[in-house]
């Protein structure tokens, strides 16, 4: 039931950006810059999630998970913006909680870390299935990458190696599958993110 809602509030949004008469002709330059009084220059993109970069990937997956809601623990246990587990969280050093909910800087620098040990151990598959169908699942990079975030990197391994048997497309207690984040993810560039067989915070 959770996965039908945010599959109608992606869909609402996606009419509502879509209709709306706020926002200026496709053919518009949408990317703006301001100067601050520090002679800083700040680059402005006004619509989250369209940019098919790791920042857009992160954001949408981020929203997706928790809202962007960096504080948020889920009834299962799964904590901050990208919803992990005190497990995961552990791999990477991290076992004060309440610090991790309340360092968003922290949030992200994990996240970009799981990235780039998702990346390492999926990276046969990502060279074996990117850019082809499986069973009319269109594979990509950022889609294994978000896959493995749902369900781990060892259970897209088997589904991705099945040619995405049915009986391995695995779903959180949400109910969302491997091939729902498939799917949902497909097509963003993360070409800049290493794959590191052992990241750390340093």
């Amino acid at each position: 039931m959770y996965f039908n809602f945010k599959v109608y509030l992606l869909n609402f949004l996606a009419v509502f950006f879509l209709s709306s008469t706020l926002f200026p002709p496709p053919n518009l330059n949408l990317e703006y810059s301001v100067e601050s009084e520090y002679d800083s220059k700040i680059d402005y993109l006004p619509i989250a999630f369209t940019i098919k970069d790791f920042v857009g990937f992160k954001d949408f997956l981020g929203f997706f998970e928790s809202g962007s809601d960096y504080i948020k623990t889920n009834r299962y246990g799964y904590v901050g913006k990208y919803q992990f587990g005190k497990g995961t969280l552990d791999m990477y050093g991290v076992s004060n909680l309440i610090h991790y909910k309340n360092n968003p800087e922290l949030q992200e620098k994990v996240f970009l870390m799981n990235v780039m040990r998702n990346k390492w151990i999926l990276r046969r598959e990502i060279k074996w299935y990117s850019n082809r169908y499986l069973s009319n699942v269109f594979i990509t990079e950022s889609g294994i990458i978000a896959a493995a975030h749902l369900s781990g990197p060892g259970n897209v391994k088997k589904y991705l190696r099945s040619h995405c048997d049915i009986n391995l497309d695995k779903k959180d207690a949400n109910g969302t599958s491997i091939s729902d984040y498939l799917r949902i993810f497909k097509g963003y560039n993360l070409d800049n993110i290493q794959a590191v067989r052992k990241p750390n915070l340093d």
